[in-house]
């Protein structure tokens, strides 16, 4: 067994199948516990809720590199949308091509220039010069605008980078939040910024492996490709319980 997964009571494959199910199908903790009891896996959702806080960052770390755009230079659409965490409206910055390809993500505890600048300096931190975008939409709040003029005096973001404000052309990026907002709507709101950062990480990196990001290092389109790329990433072979977890992969597209 993997050492990531050393004195853990179930196998590194249960694990990650459960993880994996949580955070691309929008279950519920305890509506994945049934399910799971259904094959033979007795456990608590307490539990299933420990292991995504701990593997939904780490597959996320993991993964990153291999569900990298598309094509990262272009055009970018950003935009923040709500969650909420403690009762308390949130704001969730995300970033994607015009293709829709996810680009990065930040959550935030405000709204304003500061966070704005914050989150656009993370998503092009790891970019090659080559790599940046040659245009940002973003909708009309004055904050997008002062990030990016302090980036460019920063050197952080390229000087001919075209700031566009067209409302149309954040289509693709809002679609995306709806998508990804069915995914939160079973958890009933967060507890804490903690919980919510690690657990969208995880929603995040299964909606980038949904829009054929890794296809590259899948080299098959249906979902067995998938799970072969988060079981390599955490050097796991075959999964000892397929039958099983397939039977119960159509039960979830079902839903």
């Amino acid at each position: 067994m993997n050492t990531d997964f050393k004195w853990r009571h179930y196998r590194g494959e249960v694990i990650l199948w459960a993880v994996r199910w949580y955070c691309r199908y929008g279950v519920s903790y305890r509506d994945l516990e049934e399910m799971l009891r259904e094959r033979g896996v007795n456990v608590d959702h307490t539990t299933i809720y420990r292991w995504v806080q701990h593997y939904a960052p780490e597959m996320e770390r993991r993964l990153r590199w291999q569900y990298r755009p598309r094509s990262f230079a272009g055009s970018w659409r950003v935009d923040e949308t709500y969650i909420k965490v403690k009762g308390q409206w949130k704001y969730l910055y995300r970033a994607v091509t015009k293709d829709g390809d996810t680009i990065d993500f930040y959550l935030s505890s405000t709204r304003n220039a500061k966070a704005a600048k914050r989150f656009l300096a993370k998503a092009l931190r790891p970019l090659k010069d080559w790599e940046k975008p040659y245009a940002i939409n973003t909708d009309k709040a004055g904050c997008y605008s002062q990030a990016i003029r302090e980036l460019k005096k920063e050197g952080r973001c390229p000087s001919d980078t075209e700031h566009r404000q067209v409302k149309y052309l954040n289509n693709v990026v809002e679609a995306d939040h709806g998508k990804l907002k069915r995914l939160i709507r079973p958890t009933l709101g967060f507890k804490s910024m903690k919980t919510a950062y690690a657990t969208i990480k995880g929603f995040e990196v299964m909606r980038a492996l949904k829009k054929r990001q890794a296809h590259g290092f899948n080299f098959t389109d249906d979902i067995k490709g998938e799970i072969r790329i988060i079981e390599r990433a955490f050097g796991l072979g075959n999964c000892v319980m397929a039958d099983m977890m397939n039977e119960l992969e159509i039960r979830l597209k079902a839903v």
